[in-house]
């Protein structure tokens, strides 16, 4: 499991990814009723309390790719007047896992959440209401080439 991802992530930086590690979303930037970008600052800043002033990066579109915890649907939700692409208008919730049925769910709820965001993985069963998955990775692969995909054929 460690040689797979590391080497995705080798090749990943290889093609022009940029990877943060060790960073905290503390709000999104939003012009017209769309994300345009996040402010992220440090974990180890936050976790310190010290007074850093985050950093801000704009982007044609925004990925959460953040686990369970859906941290840029959380920022949306509590600071903008965005209405996620949902039954609700809002998270959902990830359900108990079930892994049989995560994994292929994983997938279908890979898609825009609203203008600007897209979820992946994980959390796009915590925002569409799918269980959790357990240790299994194909749905997280399939699910982050189908997102890459949807952005790609959207330009």
């Amino acid at each position: 499991a460690i040689e797979s991802v590391t080497t995705i992530c080798s090749y990943a930086t290889r093609a022009g990814a940029k990877i943060f590690n060790c960073m905290s979303v503390e709000d999104v930037m939003i012009r017209e009723g769309r994300v345009i970008g996040l402010v992220i600052s440090w974990s180890p800043v936050e976790i310190a309390g010290l007074h850093v002033d985050p950093l801000t990066i704009t982007a044609k579109s925004v990925i959460d790719a953040t686990g369970h915890d859906t941290e840029v649907l959380r920022v949306i939700e509590r600071k903008a007047d965005v209405e996620l692409y949902t039954e609700s208008g809002k998270i959902m919730g990830e359900r108990s896992l079930w892994a049989e049925k995560a994994e292929p769910l994983t997938v279908e709820n890979t898609k825009k959440i609203c203008p600007g965001v897209y979820v992946a993985g994980m959390s796009a069963n915590a925002a569409f209401g799918g269980p959790r998955m357990g240790p299994i990775f194909g749905g997280m692969l399939l699910s982050g080439k189908k997102v890459a995909e949807l952005i790609i054929d959207k330009d």
